[in-house]
């Protein structure tokens, strides 16, 4: 893939961060050895990213023509504008240090503790409470940072089913399940097969104080915007503009 994006002119021949020129001879060759094209690989790797993209918004009910598309990691945004041609969807958001985002998110991330343990009586809903304010407790004191947030839960299920719910409480269950299942089993009785406990404190690390990186725009399609993290390809009958936030915000050109 970064061959095709090389020999399409996606990526700088200067390289990024440090890695030096980089050889365009050789991700030809490399294309030619294969019996590939540049603009075949793209083509290939696009439509592989459009099913992914449906498989979370349109096969789950969502219509992606009524939201952005964010793109992020080191190649995303090479690739974003043709995703959001072919799901028909008006912006793309490239988010400051894209090609780092999930590093800068479990960095920022809270820190947390998860504690489960299977309740060998479905039946018996108070010590199953008890069992949970011990696992609480428990939770707490493996908790490494100071005063933490601690949730129990209750994986709860009617009798007779093979599947749960995490709730936190038995009372809660029936308006969980109908929620879900559109649903309830009304004189059946709820089981408790497992309780949790969820010891949460906040990142030593704000995010928000990282630098946000010095963006100028507006850039017109077809365009390469190198960044030290990632490549943005701002494509034909696309404009690139610095929003607000500190986000490019791909739109179509009118």
């Amino acid at each position: 893939m970064t061959d095709a994006d090389l020999a399409a002119g996606r990526i700088p021949l200067a390289g990024l961060a440090g890695l030096g020129r980089l050889d365009l001879a050789a991700a030809r060759r490399a294309l030619q050895a294969s019996g590939l094209t540049a603009e075949g690989v793209i083509a290939v790797v696009d439509h592989a990213m459009v099913q992914a993209v449906r498989a979370v918004s349109v096969q789950r009910g969502v219509d992606p023509a009524g939201l952005a598309l964010v793109a992020f990691g080191g190649a995303g945004p090479l690739h974003a504008c043709a995703l959001a041609e072919a799901l028909g969807m008006p912006a793309v958001v490239v988010p400051p240090r894209a090609g780092v985002l999930s590093a800068v998110g479990i960095l920022g991330a809270p820190r947390q503790v998860d504690l489960v343990r299977s309740w060998a009586d479905p039946a018996d809903h108070t010590g199953a409470i008890a069992a949970a304010d011990e696992l609480r407790v428990l939770a707490a004191r493996r908790a490494a940072g100071p005063a933490p947030t601690v949730e129990t839960w209750l994986d709860c299920r009617y009798a007779g089913q093979s599947h749960e719910l995490t709730v936190p409480s038995v009372e809660a269950f029936a308006a969980e399940h109908a929620r879900r299942n559109g649903f309830t089993m009304d004189g059946t009785p709820v089981e408790v097969v497992a309780i949790r406990a969820s010891a949460r404190w906040p990142s030593p690390v704000d995010t928000g104080a990282l630098r946000v990186p010095d963006r100028k725009g507006p850039v017109t399609g077809p365009a390469v915007v190198a960044e030290v993290d990632c490549t943005i390809w701002v494509a034909p009958g696309w404009r690139a503009a610095v929003h607000p936030s500190g986000s490019w915000l791909l739109t179509r050109v009118a």
